[in-house]
C-alpha cells in the first residue's frame, strides 16, 4: 500500500522520498510505504512533485516484483497518479470527499477528478448522494456504492460505565474547526433553548481543533458551563466507550456526506440526532434516530427534548445489529472482494478480445 503523505519536512534536499511503515498496529500485515514530496511556496507548484513521487514509488515497488491485479485509489486526489501508472491494470476509486459531493471543487480540482473518474473501471462512492453528485460532473462510468466501514470489535453495545450520571447523556464527536461544517455553534444555541425546558442532561464533546477555546467561551456565555464538558481528542477505544455510556449522539452538520461517527454510533447501539444533509438520511431513520434541518437551533432543541423524553422507543441492540450487518468489516470486505474479481475478469476479457482482433488483422 502507498500512502501519499504529501509535503515532507525531512527530505534532505531530495524532491521526494519513501519510507516503510513498520508499526504492525497500523499495517495489519500489509506492506505499507509513506511517500512525501518537497513543498514549494507557490500554491499549486508542488503538484508535479506529488505526481512524480507517487509514480516513482510505484515503479520502485514494481522493480521489487509488485504485480497488482487491481489498483484501488482512495479519493480522486490519489486516483490521478494511480490512473497514470495503471496502464492495463483495472483502477477502482473510492470517493468520500464532501467537496465532490457539494460541488465545491475549483475548476482545476474538477479536471483532476474527471481525469481520474474517467479512467476508473469502477467508482465506489460511499453514499447514493455522492454517486449522483459525481454523475453531475458528467462522469459516465460504472458505479457501486460502498459505504464506510465500522470495526465491530471496537464499536459494539455493552455495559454502560460509571460516567453516565442521571438524566440524558448527549455526545458530540467531531473536529472543532473554523469552517464550522459540523454545526457546533448551532448545537450550543439549541442546548441553550433546551435548558429552558429541562436540565437533566449533559453534553460530552470529543474532538479538538483551533475553535475549541472559543466554543468553551460560548458555552460559558450561554450559561452552559456545567452542562457541557470538552474532553479534547480521544482514542477510538475511548470514543467507543463514550458511545456506550451515552443516550444520544448529536451531529448538527451543515455539510457532510456519510459520517463515520454515525456508523460507529449505530454499531454501538446509540441513536442519533443529525441533519438532513448529504448522505446522512441514508443512515438515519425513525428506528435509529431523528433528522432535523441544518442551521436550525430551534427545531434541534425541540427534537432533542422530544427524543430525550422517548429514549425507551429505541432498541439499542437492534440498532447495533442493523449497523453491523450493513457496515461491518466482513460485509464490506466481501463486497470489495466481489468488485475486485469483477473488474479483474472484465479486464482479462478485454485483453483477450484485443488479442483476438490483433490475430485476425
Amino acid at each position: 500500500m502507498l500512502h501519499l503523505a504529501g509535503p515532507g519536512a525531512e527530505l534532505d534536499g531530495r524532491l521526494w522520498a519513501t519510507s516503510e511503515e513498520l508499526d504492525p498496529s497500523l499495517t495489519e500485515g500489509i506492506e505499507t510505504h509513506h511517500v512525501a514530496h518537497r513543498r514549494l511556496p507557490l500554491r499549486g507548484a508542488s503538484y508535479p512533485f506529488y505526481l512524480a513521487s507517487a509514480v516513482s514509488a510505484y515503479r520502485h515497488l514494481r522493480g521489487r516484483g509488485l504485480r497488482p491485479d487491481v489498483i484501488h485509489a482512495h479519493v480522486y486526489g490519489a486516483a490521478v497518479p494511480a490512473a497514470i501508472v495503471a496502464g492495463r491494470v483495472p483502477l477502482v476509486v473510492t470517493e468520500h470527499y464532501s467537496g465532490v459531493a457539494h460541488r465545491s471543487l475549483n475548476p482545476v480540482e474538477a479536471r483532476k477528478a474527471r481525469y481520474a473518474y474517467d479512467r476508473a473501471a469502477r467508482i465506489l462512492p460511499v453514499s447514493r448522494f455522492l454517486r449522483e453528485a459525481i454523475r453531475s460532473y458528467g462522469v459516465d462510468r460504472p458505479f457501486e456504492v460502498v459505504p464506510n466501514v465500522v470495526d465491530k470489535s471496537v464499536f459494539f453495545p455493552g455495559e454502560r460505565g460509571s460516567q453516565t450520571g442521571t438524566g440524558g447523556r448527549l455526545l458530540f464527536v467531531g473536529n472543532l474547526e473554523p469552517s464550522q461544517l459540523k454545526g457546533f455553534p448551532t448545537l450550543l444555541r439549541a442546548l441553550s433553548r433546551l435548558r429552558e425546558h429541562r436540565s437533566d442532561w449533559h453534553l460530552d464533546v470529543i474532538g479538538g481543533g483551533p475553535e475549541r477555546a472559543r466554543h468553551e467561551r460560548s458555552a460559558a456565555e450561554l450559561g452552559l458551563g456545567e452542562y457541557v464538558t470538552f474532553h479534547g481528542p480521544r482514542p477510538k477505544a475511548e470514543v467507543a466507550q463514550a458511545m456506550r455510556n451515552s443516550d444520544l449522539l448529536v451531529l448538527p452538520s451543515r455539510v457532510d456526506n456519510l459520517p463515520c461517527v454515525i456508523v460507529e454510533a449505530h454499531a454501538s447501539g446509540l441513536p442519533v440526532v443529525a441533519t438532513t444533509v448529504g448522505g446522512i438520511p441514508e443512515l438515519v431513520d425513525e428506528r435509529n434516530g431523528r433528522l432535523v434541518p441544518p442551521d436550525d437551533p430551534t427545531t434541534l432543541a425541540e427534537v432533542l427534548e422530544d427524543t430525550l423524553a422517548n429514549l425507551e422507543t429505541f432498541d439499542r441492540d437492534a440498532i447495533s445489529a442493523s449497523a453491523q450487518a450493513s457496515y461491518g468489516l466482513e460485509v464490506i470486505g466481501e463486497q470489495l472482494s466481489r468488485i475486485y474479481d469483477a473488474v479483474r475478469e472484465a479486464a482479462a476479457l478485454g485483453h483477450e478480445r484485443t488479442a483476438e482482433r490483433g490475430a485476425v488483422l
